[in-house]
């Protein structure tokens, strides 16, 4: 055994970067994909190039931790889209909304209609029914909004997720 895997290096390091891949997808949570990468590469270097043990050693060594490295920057440089960031937290989509006040504040307090549901809001400065407003951070079940701009008497603005 031990004198195929020195007569045939490429698919030792093609076997163990296999293996590793297959590992990893049982569920290591990415511990052992980049070095399975880094042995699918040896593996092709030394099918390409007769090079000895201890530098296919070293290689898969390298390989691994540049791979890991590479993997991490690009984690961090990566940007999660706002949708992905709020998830599971679907009234913070809701900042930035705009939405129409349906009375007068009472002591801050209001309601607005958003599409089937009618929510709880609460402003620092007072608003008529009418007014239109924006959806600025969400504490607990109350919206905090601020005008954009009085409405007209008489008019009537519907509630837009703009």
């Amino acid at each position: 055994m031990i004198e195929w895997i020195s007569a045939q290096p490429a698919l030792f390091w093609l076997c163990l970067g296999g293996l590793l891949l297959i590992t990893e997808m049982l569920g290591t949570a990415g511990y052992l994909l980049w070095s399975g990468m880094a042995a699918l590469c040896v593996s092709l270097i030394t099918w390409i190039l007769p090079i000895s043990w201890p530098i296919q050693g070293v290689l898969f060594a390298i390989l691994t931790v540049i791979s890991a490295i590479f993997w991490h920057l690009w984690l961090k440089r990566r940007k999660q889209s706002k949708e992905a960031e709020n998830l599971n937290q679907k009234s913070h989509q809701l900042i930035g909304v705009h939405a129409v006040l349906l009375s007068d504040t009472e002591n801050g307090f209001s309601r607005v209609k958003l599409a089937d549901g009618s929510w709880r809001v609460y402003s620092d400065t007072p608003l008529l029914a009418g007014d239109k407003v924006t959806v600025t951070e969400i504490d607990g079940i109350t919206l905090r909004v601020i005008a954009l701009k009085p409405a007209v008497s008489g008019d009537y603005i519907p509630p837009t997720n703009d």
